[in-house]
């Protein structure tokens, strides 16, 4: 746990990074996208000690690497690469009440596409598990995210697994 806070302080989150790489309005879960100064290999090795699972790093296409759910402009973040490719890896962490899926990503572009930055970008999805219900988007309890954004707990819910549920076995009509 300890590393887990550590893992989170070191980090700076930007709301202006948020709205730039992430969905306007997911359906349920939030984003959180934040920087830091360290290599890509450093915020890995800090990630894992604090309990997420990462994948192999790839080189991929900027557009590849950000996706097509933001609202940034294509052009100009091509432009910035000029050529070159972004090292990604994704990863998740599972705890009793709560779902991460991470993506890093470096060098990544400063909030105004003008300047590639040699830390890290650390997007991250999180759902939440309250009393049992299932998956929520945030925990604040009053149906808005943490930013007051309709959508929050209690709306579009996930609901949990049941306990005997198989995902290998499928099931067959006579």
């Amino acid at each position: 746990m300890i590393y887990a806070i550590l893992f989170m302080i070191s980090q700076a989150c930007h709301p202006l990074l948020a709205t730039l790489f992430t969905p306007p309005r997911p359906e349920i879960g939030h984003y959180e996208v934040c920087t830091r100064a360290e290599a890509l290999e450093t915020v890995i090795a800090e990630g894992r000690t604090a309990g997420i699972q990462f994948g192999e790093i790839d080189a991929v296409e900027p557009l590849d690497g950000f996706g097509s759910a933001g609202a940034y402009n294509r052009f100009a973040l091509v432009k910035l690469y000029g050529g070159m490719r972004v090292r990604v890896t994704r990863g998740w962490r599972r705890t009793e009440d709560r779902f991460e899926s991470v993506t890093l990503l470096s060098p990544h572009p400063d909030e105004t596409l003008t300047r590639l930055d040699p830390g890290t970008m650390v997007i991250t999805f999180i759902l939440t598990r309250r009393d049992g219900r299932g998956w929520t988007g945030w925990d604040g309890g009053d149906g808005n995210d943490e930013a007051g954004r309709p959508g929050g707990a209690g709306r579009n819910q996930i609901p949990p697994v049941p306990p005997d549920h198989d995902p290998t076995r499928i099931a067959m009509s006579p």
